[in-house]
């Protein structure tokens, strides 16, 4: 089984409200803990359908796991004190900053809170 669900990324793509998109493919993460200064980053992935209308191939969309720079504050480390960012905000980080994970399939990024570079109104600011 691949460890990244081609589907999931696929649906997120896909999703016409792209937060509700992650949300659902990540699933349920209220036993999951989040140690340390770490905030957990849901990867967006760009629409598969560019305003413009044309349809990006899945390879070309599968690569915003790897490439993408923003992405949805899911869960928060229990050490952050004063957070800046809150779970539900849109972020703006460097891949390089980040540790590339999978959460039940879905692509994510735990990124420490200090190297969260902004808070975005939507994810299509940043890439």
């Amino acid at each position: 089984m691949p460890v990244v669900n081609a589907n999931k990324i696929q649906a997120i793509s896909q999703s016409a409200d792209p937060k509700a998109g992650i949300i659902k493919a990540v699933g349920d993460l209220s036993e999951a803990v989040v140690l340390y200064d770490l905030v957990l980053v849901g990867t967006y992935i760009r629409p598969e359908k560019t305003v413009g209308g044309i349809i990006r191939p899945l390879e070309n969309v599968q690569e915003d796991q790897f490439q993408g720079k923003s992405g949805l504050v899911l869960k928060l480390g229990q050490d952050i004190k004063n957070p800046a960012v809150g779970v539900g905000d849109w972020v703006a980080y460097s891949i390089k900053d980040g540790m590339g994970l999978t959460v039940n399939g879905t692509p994510c990024r735990l990124v420490p809170h200090d190297r969260i570079r902004m808070i975005i109104p939507n994810p299509d600011m940043v890439f």
